[in-house]
């Protein structure tokens, strides 16, 4: 098969943050740090099995939204009229699985455990080309294959894989499968469909699925057992009785010019298979094994640690060799006329902390930056330590939004500490800006492109509701704990200029957090090299330089992203494009404040510290 998708702060705000920590870490403490997806596992048992208390029989599959990689509008399931439950209430979905769109719903596939299933019918679904509605589900549908659109299944919490084999023997394990194919009028097979495909200009529909449930029996048998791995394989029958279908016919396709009546008859079969090497504790394991590009990350951290290496060695090289040479000889002149000449980055010693240029625009973008720094740093330390699971789903995004929220504090502190120090008194400008300005840019394309969903219809439009719910978080608790920062920032006295003095002399979640301590070392270390070279050359304006050079990144995420569009993706369709561009702008601004927000404080480290080891006349 061919084409598959595939951190100055007062000892107040210190405690404060601490609390708000805590507090975002109770919001996921239902998640188990000794395993990666963190869930409690839920025993089996056969029909009429009563002897172990707790233990379940019926085994309940759960549909998600279906995507494409040709497409950023995923739809619910309901949307392509497959067969669905509508007797039974669906799951509640937390603030992460809405902002991602997620719709979990029941489906009417219910088996019971080690009780196999043969061509088992779900439903029949009926069309006529000359109803105009019937006519539309029939497009829709039709689109939806024309496009490789995804299933994706759940099953005890775990995803339902279609697992198939790719180059040189290996098999890859894709959590999805496709609603269908398409076959050009010239008889070219696209993405999914296979060799006995043989009608042209024609729709294969995937009506059937054979799946297998793994299971391991644990070593207590009262404990009854586990799943461990839910596969499914996608087929396309012909039945040519719908009430009493037998899976043993041709593909069923539809024409694309197809008129007149038209029936497709679901069907399923299950089969369950023990499982004595697979562990519950480890049941993904196969799954990320089977991705291809895991040794490329690989391979792209080792990369990226040559560079950190790299550019460590030039740092300090720079602050061992010469800078140590430097302040000596420095330190040495005794002579006015010793002291007149003077060059290089002492030079400009009397000009380093005049407050920059628009000065209220940086302290307010570094106010944003240290927000966006922390929520990271924390959200990515608790998914390392495994509080939040894969499978609690949505867990990732709602922590975020939560840290965002309750970061107000030290974003208004830092702003507003850097405003004061830079020689500013419109405080009430700063906090204004810092609370409303880059928030209130984001919200901004985050709405316009939430319009562009609810016209499409896709199930990644956020309900109004929620909507309300995220500004009320905003200007309820945001914006005041960003004025309570502020307060404190403005109360505390300016710290640029404290270290001035005589004779003073003043260290899929690991390979995030592994990348995240890559980036942080080498935007620090590349703007502290830049720096330098321009105090060198006697340029002493280095607050703006600084939080660009290392904010370029940005652009470079940009630049990346359009080429990965243009190279990669099969993004189709304008609404698709304008949001795929629309979210990228959304993380390429929250990159350049984070990323400058790095460089900025490590070049205002590096300027303190070295001038703060020099004698001043």
């Amino acid at each position: 098969r061919s084409g598959i998708a595939a951190g100055c702060v007062c000892p107040r705000t210190v405690r404060l943050n601490m609390l708000l920590w805590l507090l975002a870490a109770a919001l996921v403490a239902p998640a188990a740090a000794f395993y990666l997806p963190g869930l409690a596992p839920v025993s089996f048992c056969e029909p009429g099995n009563d002897k172990v208390p707790g233990c379940k029989s019926e085994i309940e599959l759960f549909v998600n939204r279906l995507d494409s990689v040709e497409s950023v509008l995923p739809y619910e399931y309901t949307a392509f009229d497959f067969c669905s439950e509508e007797t039974m209430k669906r799951p509640s979905e937390n603030l992460g699985q809405v902002l991602f769109g997620e719709r979990i719903e029941p489906s009417p596939y219910k088996f019971e455990f080690k009780k196999p299933v043969t061509c088992g019918k779900v439903c029949t679904r009926s069309y006529s080309t000359s109803n105009p509605s019937d006519k539309a589900k029939l497009d829709f549908l039709k689109k939806g294959m024309l496009l490789n659109y995804q299933h994706h299944w759940i099953v005890d919490n775990m995803l339902v894989t279609w697992c198939y084999d790719v180059e040189e023997g290996q098999k890859f394990c894709n959590p999805g499968f496709p609603i269908g194919c398409f076959v050009t009028d010239t008889g070219r097979r696209k993405d999914a469909c296979i060799t006995n495909f043989n009608e042209w200009d024609a729709f294969y529909i995937f009506n059937h699925v054979d799946i297998t449930i793994l299971y391991h029996i644990v070593e207590h048998e009262q404990l009854g057992a586990r799943l461990v791995a839910a596969k499914v394989e996608p087929k396309s029958y012909e039945n040519p009785i719908d009430d009493k279908p037998d899976c043993s016919g041709g593909p069923k396709f539809l024409k694309n010019k197809h008129t007149g009546e038209f029936k497709i008859t679901y069907t399923y079969s299950v089969n369950f298979v023990e499982d004595k090497k697979i562990r519950w504790a480890s049941r993904w394991d196969y799954i990320l094994e089977s991705m291809p590009h895991t040794n490329i990350q690989w391979f792209s951290i080792m990369n990226s640690l040559v560079i950190v290496l790299f550019l460590s060695g030039m740092v300090a090289m720079i602050m061992l060799r010469t800078l140590h040479k430097d302040i000596a000889r420095y330190n040495q002149m005794d002579s006015v006329e010793d002291a007149q000449e003077e060059f290089g980055w002492k030079l400009v010693h009397g000009d380093v902390f005049r407050p920059p240029k628009k000065g209220m625009l940086l302290s307010v973008f570094l106010g944003s930056g240290t927000q966006i720094f922390i929520m990271t740093f924390v959200t990515l330390f608790f998914a390392c330590l495994g509080f939040l699971s894969p499978a609690n789903r949505g867990a990732l995004m709602t922590c975020s939004v939560v840290l965002w929220v309750l970061l107000g504090t030290p974003a208004g502190y830092v702003a507003a500490r850097l405003y004061k120090s830079f020689g500013g008194e419109k405080w009430k400008t700063n906090v204004l800006l810092t609370a409303f300005l880059c928030p209130g840019v984001v919200f901004a394309d985050f709405f316009v492109m939430n319009l562009i969903l609810w016209g499409e219809g896709s199930s990644a439009a956020m309900p109004f509701g929620t909507l309300v719910a995220i500004l009320a978080l905003w200007f309820c608790i945001s914006v005041p704990l960003t004025f309570i920062g502020a307060y404190f920032g403005f109360k505390k006295a300016t710290c640029l200029f404290l270290f001035f003095r005589s004779h003073q002399m003043y260290y899929m979640f690991g390979f995030l957090f592994l990348v995240f301590i890559i980036l942080v070392i080498t935007c620090s270390e590349a703007t502290i090299l830049l720096c330098y070279f321009h105090l060198c050359a006697e340029d002493y304006h280095w607050q703006w330089r600084a939080f660009l050079t290392s904010g370029f990144t940005a652009v470079y995420f940009l630049v990346y992203a359009i080429h990965y569009f243009f190279s990669k993706l099969q993004i189709t369709g304008l609404a698709s494009i304008i949001l795929y561009y629309g979210y990228t702008m959304i993380m390429a601004l929250i990159f350049f404040l984070f990323t400058g927000t790095i460089g900025f404080f490590a070049c205002f480290w590096f300027v303190t510290k070295i001038y703060s080891v020099v004698k001043v006349d």
